[in-house]
């Protein structure tokens, strides 16, 4: 009697991958051109000058002291806004031709600024 053989179920494997390489030769011509520009610069030097001149001025005061005597009458202001008649008579005045009477001097004691026809120069 025969008997026929059992057949079991295929078992794969995984896939053996194999590469076959050709090779051809192509030539591909690459230009490179070239342009020369030749440019010619010009430079100007522009040196500026600056001279200079100096002067100097010498300023000068000068201070005046009155001993003696009291200090001038305060000004009195009626409620009006006007001066009223000082100690000495008139508005304020007197006969020395000063506002309070006495002669024109500065509260400070002394009076700067530049002489009539002085010229001052600012640096």
């Amino acid at each position: 009697m025969f008997c026929r053989p059992n057949i079991l179920p295929a078992i794969v494997h995984p896939t053996k991958c194999c590469v076959n390489n050709s090779f051809s030769e192509n030539v591909v011509p690459h230009i490179h051109p070239a342009h020369t520009t030749n440019i010619n610069h010009v430079k100007f030097d522009h040196v500026h000058f600056f001279p200079q001149t100096q002067s100097v001025i010498n300023e000068v005061s000068h201070q005046h002291f009155y001993g003696g005597g009291g200090p001038a009458a305060p000004t009195q202001v009626s409620p009006m806004g006007s001066p009223m008649a000082g100690p000495m008579g008139g508005p304020m005045g007197g006969p020395m031709g000063g506002p309070m009477g006495g002669p024109m001097v500065s509260p400070m004691g002394s009076h700067h600024g530049p002489r009539p026809g002085f010229k001052h120069m600012y640096r």
